[in-house]
């Protein structure tokens, strides 16, 4: 468990980081103007009303809406457009689902709900009174997320996972140290998402950034070809594996096709501006 005095000693050990290293702070320069632009200059220019945005059906919500006694379910709302834009594909087919954060057990039976029966459902949690919520499609893992020997038990004993919903602790190492060991155990086509990332910029935020940051960079290796996409949303990350591991190509591979070419070169142009 991590307390406020550890958060402040990890925050400072990332600032003195910075200033010992002026690699990293001209790095940082293009994200602290972003910031700056996002939270202080970015206006829009039409500001739609709710009214005038087209409403979209959508069974999880309705489901949350509707769910008045039982098992409690506690999520932002925004998130369930989020859930249902990454998850609608696998409504109705043989999938397995693990959410870290059991609580007070609403959102198993919401997923079983949403997917339908062949769903199985994997919660986990570090509470041992959560396994009165296992029952029919609902397995109960008791663990640490914080203790890779708990993630090693888990891959000995559950197959593959379709999607994985990290809704735990919420600390940033144990976000980083689960996605690591339990992005490779989800299955290709399959999606991982961590929702609450806060603690900016100290939190698992910049680590998604450093994994994004394989995209633009020549070098081809496993994640590469295992990870499609990655997605940034207010408060939520989500990874999508590549259905075919290696199917795609290489970020960096650029083909030519046709026989007629501009005069110029567009490198060049860039580079002075002019394209």
């Amino acid at each position: 468990m991590v307390t406020p005095v550890d958060a402040a000693r990890l925050f400072g050990r990332f600032v003195r980081t910075i200033a010992s290293d002026p690699r990293i702070a001209k790095m940082l320069e293009p994200a602290a103007r972003g910031a700056r632009y996002a939270n202080e200059k970015f206006v829009e220019t039409k500001k739609p009303t709710v009214s005038e945005q087209p409403a979209q059906s959508n069974p999880l919500l309705d489901y949350f809406l509707a769910h008045e006694e039982g098992p409690g379910i506690f999520k932002f709302m925004h998130y369930f457009d989020i859930y249902h834009r990454h998850f609608s594909r696998f409504v109705g087919k043989k999938v397995r689902v693990m959410e870290v954060g059991v609580y007070s057990g609403g959102s198993l039976g919401m997923w079983r709900d949403y997917f339908g029966p062949d769903c199985t459902v994997y919660g986990v949690d570090i509470e041992p009174a959560c396994l009165s919520y296992k029952r029919d499609g609902v397995e109960i893992l008791i663990g640490d997320q914080g203790d890779p020997r708990f993630w090693k038990q888990v891959k000995e004993s559950v197959p593959e996972i379709d999607i994985f919903i990290d809704d735990g602790s919420h600390f940033p190492e144990h976000q980083i140290l689960t996605l690591e060991e339990m992005l490779p155990h989800v299955a290709p086509g399959g999606v991982f998402l961590c929702e609450d990332i806060y603690g900016y910029p100290a939190g698992f935020l910049p680590y998604l950034f450093g994994l994004s940051s394989a995209f633009y960079s020549a070098t081809d290796n496993d994640f590469l070809k295992a990870v499609d996409s990655i997605h940034f949303y207010p408060s939520i990350g989500v990874i999508e594996k590549a259905a075919r591991y290696g199917e795609h190509r290489s970020p960096m591979e650029a083909l030519r096709r046709g026989t007629q070419w501009a005069p110029f070169d567009s490198y060049a142009r860039k580079g002075r501006g002019l394209a």
